[in-house]
């Protein structure tokens, strides 16, 4: 009866273990799908759905392992299938998580067919550059290590698809031998033409095909050659047939190999036109992807991913997880495929449409020998792409806050370097945007391109172009500016206080600069060119027509600043969310210049505290008086106004004296204008006597070829006009009068009225053109300042800088000033050159002593 009892109680006694331990189980079967399931309320993805039924179905085992545990009599035995279905729960648990933390989702997916059974679809896009050698042939070791992999992905229950290049380029290189076989001595001796593009495609398409059948036959895989066109996809019913397909094709284990059938596309011109549903076979691999619902898509190319910049620049750097809202703005493509239709920027482009509609994309290397098999395994190959990718870490490497800090600590490191240091830095960025000229122009053009798209005004479109020249004379006016004399620690005033005691007035730097400029990408350059020889830090937000021009000359510019002083000098904001919270640092940026319209210039001078210096619109008037020199006046109103209509130094108004009203020279000035292009709109008394449309304000920056025109009394008519209309943001007035006039009585009178003029440069027989930095030898221009404080016109170096006062003394005291002599005398002022040799030669001692 006792050992009855103790079986009893001891049996009771493990039943409970056992108990509680199922009931642990099968709370851990409940809990986990509803966590995972509430999770994915928020922070729901792909990645996450997969980690969902993941943790589910695994779950489910456990539980249906612990209902068998109470039928198994030897309880040691228990004890070790709880502690083995634990730890085989927790280390699934931990992968998920680990995938979840790195942000892996090809891990985790893969890790759902190793658990689940899941077929995947992994579509493999080969590029021509990995299909051929330099010299076009067929580039027979990478083709056979590719088929080595889908062999093993197929072996391991992939469904693998395959979109393939390379046709073309074979059957160029095997046309052109033929050709040359089947030509004459005579033939070889006139201008070759390039062999028809289709005739290449026919040709190579069969000789791809049969690469490929040769080598998975070897590997005992079959494969299946389907030929689309860009018409194929515009009908329902090819598409669904397709689908069907390939869902056969993949069921018996074979191959699809899709490629474009260049050979009968209705395209003009294969590799030129990029219009239709898909413009090269990057985009068809993504369409593809999509339609036939694929889990995966890799695409094949000749560099290990997307970089930075072009991948032969050794400061590129391989970007591992591509950011849309980030990357961009900020990533500088190469030159295009050798071989191929669009290199890097289509594979981008294809990748990003492909991420965007929820199918993940690896951007790899087709070279390397395992890479594929790499990818599926989780290993950080190549550059991914996904539709969640924002949410995995911050858009900004550093806040508004760290950017002006670090711009100022970099401003000081500039400020303590050596004058001929300095000047380096210019000659080095002037270097590197020659160097870069084709970069940065094939950054413009997509700028141009997207704001023609997007049907901006031509005025607009004119400032955001840059021409070649455009950039040689932005190189030019740099040197310029580095060649002047350096402008920080200049003693502007020398006073002897007392005896001993010497007080210099220098100049100095302001600290940090915030500008915010008008979808110029030149003034980019001059403003940065100006901080850097002023010894400011400098931020900087353009206009997002001209986004990308931005982003390369910035680029460009910081990488020619030398570590010591740090690429950060120089920031660029990229988001206008950003500008609210830079106005409010007040205490660490010292001057805003915002360039724009008076609504820009308000709205910012409302909303900070820092000094605002204003570069709003202004209309820039020119007057013709009767006595004027009329062919004269017509060489400057011709220059002033379509020199460069989009410039804020060209015509707005053109003023003219009442009785020039019916003059030859008047009429042949209008004629001139206007088969230049230029739209005449007239004042209510030059609309009437011309009949021309009568403007709607004369307060009006055209910035495009169109001008007002207006009559005035006289001279002083046509100053009260200035004022009246111009609000004292009149940038130039141009008074146009003959020689004899100045030389004789109107001279005083001329100089009179230029005094009266509350405008911010007036002009005597020149055009307003000339209004400009790089005209007024500054070297570039930050704006042109059309308030009065604390710079006004063109602002060039001078208006970057402060002053600070320099006391040198021998131990002077105040004490009351009861034995202090003041004398306040004048003393002369040392040619700075003469000073920077002294400080040059000191320092040189020094470091020898």
């Amino acid at each position: 009866m006792e050992k009855h009892t103790d079986k009893t109680s001891s049996w009771s006694f493990n039943v409970g273990y056992i108990n509680t331990a199922a009931c642990a189980v099968y709370g851990y079967a409940a809990v986990v799908p509803l966590a995972f399931y509430f999770l994915l309320q928020y922070m729901g993805s792909y990645a996450d759905l997969v980690r969902f039924w993941c943790m589910w179905g695994y779950s489910l085992f456990i539980f249906v392992l612990a209902s068998f545990l109470l039928l198994i009599p030897v309880e040691i035995l228990r004890w070790i299938i709880i502690i083995v279905s634990g730890a085989a729960s927790a280390c699934f648990v931990s992968t998920n998580l680990k995938s979840k933390l790195q942000q892996n989702d090809v891990t985790i997916v893969v890790v759902a067919a190793c658990f689940l059974q899941l077929a995947l679809a992994v579509f493999i896009k080969v590029g021509t550059a990995v299909v051929t050698r330099k010299d076009g042939r067929l580039a027979l070791g990478r083709v056979g290590a590719l088929c080595e992999q889908i062999k093993e992905l197929n072996s391991q229950g992939y469904e693998v698809i395959m979109v393939s290049s390379g046709a073309v380029g074979l059957g160029r290189q095997r046309l052109r031998y033929r050709k040359l076989v089947n030509s004459s001595f005579a033939d070889l001796q006139k201008p070759q033409v390039e062999i028809d593009g289709k005739a290449c495609a026919a040709v190579g398409q069969n000789s791809l095909m049969a690469l490929y059948d040769t080598l998975f036959s070897q590997l005992d895989l079959t494969s299946a050659q389907l030929l689309v066109t860009d018409h194929d996809f515009m009908d329902k019913d090819f598409r669904r047939q397709m689908n069907d397909t390939v869902k056969s094709l993949l069921s018996l284990k074979v191959i699809p190999v899709f490629n474009e059938n260049d050979a009968v596309s209705t395209r003009k011109a294969p590799y030129e036109d990029s219009s239709g549903i898909f413009w090269d076979n990057d985009s068809l691999a993504a369409l593809l992807a999509l339609d036939l619902k694929a889990d995966l898509l890799v695409l094949l190319s000749d560099v290990e991913g997307l970089y930075s910049g072009p991948p032969s620049d050794p400061r590129s750097k391989l970007i591992h997880t591509y950011v849309k809202e980030k990357h961009q703005s900020e990533i500088t493509f190469g030159d295009k495929s050798r071989v191929g239709r669009g290199g890097m920027t289509a594979k981008v482009k294809a990748a990003v449409n492909a991420a965007d509609a929820g199918i993940p994309v690896v951007i790899t290397s087709g070279y390397a020998a395992e890479n594929i098999i790499k990818v599926l395994q989780g290993q950080r190959i190549g550059t991914l792409f996904h539709h969640d990718a924002h949410l995995w870490g911050p858009l900004k490497d550093i806040s508004s806050h760290q950017m002006a800090v670090a711009a100022r600590e970099s401003s000081r490191k500039l400020q303590a370097l050596s004058s001929q240091d300095r000047k380096k830095i210019l000659l080095d960025i002037a270097d590197a945007l020659e160097a870069n000229e084709k970069v940065i122009s094939v950054e413009n053009e997509a700028d141009v391109a997207a704001a023609q798209q997007a049907g901006y005004e031509k005025s607009l479109i004119a400032r955001l172009l840059l021409r070649p020249r455009k950039i040689s004379g932005l190189a030019k006016s740099i040197r310029v500016l580095a060649n002047m004399e350096d402008p920080i620690g200049q003693v502007l005033k020398k006073t002897q206080l007392a005896d001993g005691l010497i007080l210099e007035k220098t100049s100095s730097p302001l600290g940090v600069l915030l500008v915010v400029f008008e979808s110029r990408p030149d003034a980019l350059v001059q403003i940065a060119s100006l901080a850097i020889r002023s010894g400011n830090g400098l931020l900087l937000k353009g206009g997002k027509e001209a986004k990308r021009s931005n982003a390369i000359l910035h680029k460009v510019i910081t990488e020619a600043i030398p570590d010591s002083v740090g690429g950060k000098l120089i920031g660029l904001v990229t988001s206008r969310e950003e500008i609210p919270d830079l106005l409010k640092l007040d205490d660490v940026i010292d001057l805003v210049i915002p360039r724009g319209s008076n609504k820009l210039v308000s709205q910012i001078k409302n909303s900070t505290k820092i000094p605002v210096l204003g570069h709003a619109d202004g209309i820039c008037h020119v007057y013709v008086d009767k006595s004027a020199n009329m062919a004269m006046a017509k060489q400057i109103v011709l220059d002033a106004k379509v020199d460069y209509p989009a410039a804020c130094n060209a015509m707005e108004t053109l003023l003219v004296h009442k009785d020039l009203m019916h003059s030859r020279g008047f009429d042949e000035l209008i004629v001139d204008l206007r088969v230049e292009g230029v739209t005449i709109f007239g004042g209510p008394r030059a609309s009437s006597v011309l009949n021309i449309p009568e403007a709607r304000k004369f307060h009006h920056e055209y910035n495009s070829m169109a001008c007002t025109v207006e009559l005035v009394d006289d001279v002083y008519a046509a100053i009260d006009h200035i004022h009246q209309h111009g609000r004292h943001n009149v940038k130039f007035v141009s008074l146009i009068a003959s020689v004899i006039v100045i030389c004789c009585f109107v001279g005083f009178v001329i100089k009179y009225d230029f005094d009266i003029i509350a405008s911010a440069a007036v002009f005597h027989n020149a055009s307003t053109r000339f209004c400009d930095g790089a005209r007024f030898g500054l070297g570039a221009e930050v704006g042109i300042s059309t308030g009065r404080i604390h710079a006004r016109g063109p602002v060039g170096v001078e208006g970057l800088l402060t002053t600070r006062w320099i006391l040198r003394g021998s131990g002077h005291v105040v004490a009351g000033d009861k034995e202090l002599v003041y004398t306040h005398k004048n003393l002369p002022i040392e040619p700075l050159s003469l000073t920077n040799e002294l400080e040059s030669l000191c320092l040189e001692n020094h470091s020898h002593n």
